[in-house]
């Protein structure tokens, strides 16, 4: 566990008795937990248990009916979606968002649009300051594709990849935005047994040698448990259990949500394709 888990310092991200309801669905039905500096903390629960949902109100894709995030000091739930990027919050989807028809190298600038400052007029015209500006996104995003090994599809469409690689990719993208806190919406989704190996080493790289603090719905326990400082067990929209994971895991309520009785938990696995 990262020290930072155990510290008493404020959370970087604050969420409290956070509710949305469509209709007469509680989606997310009073959750609250704290993230700290520096840690992975993991979201695990059944399909349909609000983990994405929690994602998409701390992103403000959604607005909550009612309680509060915040953001090293700042209330996200005051905040338009594009103010929550410019904070430093990044993320991956649970469906890879990539322009298909663009190569590799095109999709990361992407990534750099929030902190571009040349200016319309030095865009348009593509003055001196522009260059230096268009030069310093091509440097950070060469150093996330060095940092990523991706060095051999630069100039790849992303249409021609294998999946595994588009994940790595999305994964560059939500980097490429220098983040504090990197939200990722099942990064082995879809992923063999090899490839999640591989995004299990990219988080605990992530976490140690950029110092990004993550955040991560997951369902394949194995990795679950390889990278996570603490995990919230969610169903029904509802806190089941807080704590480590194998702790969590054993959870009596946890299991009955995931399995329906008493077998162990850790043995799960997601179904691989």
């Amino acid at each position: 566990m990262s020290a930072a888990a155990g510290t008493t310092a404020a959370p970087l991200l604050s969420v409290r008795e956070i509710s949305v309801h469509f209709g007469g669905v509680r989606a997310v039905d009073g959750v609250s937990f704290d993230v700290q500096r520096g840690e992975v903390f993991t979201l695990i629960g059944p399909n349909g248990a609000g983990k994405t949902t929690v994602f998409n109100l701390i992103s403000r894709i959604y607005a909550p009916t009612s309680g509060r995030i915040d953001f090293d000091g700042v209330e996200l739930t005051r905040c338009a979606p594009h103010e929550v990027a410019s904070l430093g919050v990044a993320r991956t989807f649970q469906n890879i968002e990539l322009f298909e028809h663009a190569s590799v190298l095109q999709n990361l600038l992407i990534g750099r649009h929030t902190h571009r400052r040349s200016g319309f007029w030095h865009d348009l015209f593509f003055t001196p300051a522009a260059r230096a500006a268009a030069l310093q996104e091509r440097e950070e995003v060469e150093q996330v594709i060095d940092f990523l090994e991706l060095a051999h599809y630069r100039d790849s469409l992303i249409a021609g990849l294998p999946y595994g690689v588009r994940k790595v990719v999305e994964l560059a993208r939500a980097l490429c935005m220098k983040p504090r806190l990197l939200l990722l919406d099942e990064p082995s989704s879809g992923l063999n047994v090899e490839e999640t190996e591989g995004m299990a080493w990219w988080i605990h790289d992530i976490r140690r040698e950029l110092g990004i603090t993550v955040l991560m719905v997951e369902h394949d326990m194995g990795l679950v448990s390889k990278v996570s400082d603490r995990v919230l067990a969610m169903n029904q929209g509802q806190v089941l259990a807080l704590g480590e994971p194998a702790a969590v895991q054993a959870h009596p309520g946890v299991v009955e949500a995931y399995l329906g009785g008493s077998q162990d938990l850790s043995s799960l696995r997601r179904e691989r394709t």
